[in-house]
């Protein structure tokens, strides 16, 4: 009878530890409405920048000139940019939203050792990032980009400064459409130069 009794004991040891931990973890239910680190809708601000994309400059649309693919990794906290120029240069980019500083903080890393941090948010619809590179002189230049959904994809701007921010230059002007392999290109093309000329 005595041992009957220490196991029952046991057992209602066992059910009570087990209750109580539920209530500290808020059981089940809570565990079903957590959250990702980086659903919060400032990590979704640059989202409109991910997709398979061509890239063309803004003054010859009709020569392309890298593919770039733009991806969510690390449970969507960070955007890659992976860019492949036709002339052999490529380049990494690495994009985040810094909860800590409420700013968005971007690497970006090319096969020719060349290395810019920018750094902004958004701004009246734009991805505005800011950073300061040096020119071959060692001198300080003020470098901004822009990035913005355009209605054939994305665009992508930059200007450079040399005397603190009083004057800018262009950098590049860029448009990212959606990527079609070469095929698929050639195709629409001939289908643009063979059809017939409608009568007048």
């Amino acid at each position: 009878m005595a041992q009957t009794s220490r196991i029952a004991a046991v057992f209602i040891l066992l059910a009570f530890a087990t209750g109580a931990a539920a209530r500290i973890d808020g059981g089940p239910k809570a565990a079903a409405v957590k959250t990702a680190p980086c659903d919060a809708p400032n990590y979704r601000q640059f989202d409109f920048w991910i997709g398979d994309w061509d890239v063309f400059d803004r003054d010859n649309l009709k020569l392309k000139i890298a593919r770039v693919r733009v991806e969510p990794i690390l449970n969507g906290c960070v955007l890659r940019e992976t860019y492949e120029a036709t002339d052999g240069h490529q380049g990494q980019s690495f994009s985040i939203f810094d909860a800590s500083r409420q700013v968005w903080h971007q690497s970006w890393v090319t096969n020719s050792g060349q290395l810019l941090i920018v750094e902004g948010g958004m701004q009246s619809g734009a991805m505005i990032l800011n950073g300061v590179d040096r020119t071959p002189d060692g001198k300080e230049r003020r470098v901004r980009g822009i990035w913005k959904a355009a209605s054939a994809g994305v665009r992508e701007s930059a200007t450079r400064s040399i005397d603190g921010g009083l004057t800018w230059k262009p950098w590049f002007d860029l448009l990212f459409r959606p990527h079609q392999d070469d095929h698929h290109r050639v195709g629409a093309l001939r289908s643009r130069t063979t059809a017939p000329t409608p009568a007048a």
